[in-house]
């Protein structure tokens, strides 16, 4: 049986932590910057740990 194929466009996306999490980047952030506030600026440009919910199906997406 031949090896499983990771998404690579998920892997382009998601990264591992040291620990084993996954990490993400948030959403909102690629236009539109005028209207939002810094406050929102700042807070949507630092990355985001992956719910416990989607962690495990995208851990196996990824295969690392």
């Amino acid at each position: 049986m031949p090896k499983m194929k990771s998404r690579k466009a998920l892997t382009k996306r998601i990264s591992k932590t040291g620990t084993g999490k996954l990490k993400r980047k948030c959403a909102n952030m690629s236009h539109q910057a005028t209207i939002k506030t810094q406050k929102q600026k700042r807070h949507l440009s630092k990355p985001r740990l992956v719910s416990k919910s989607d962690a495990k199906r995208l851990a196996q997406c990824i295969q690392d």
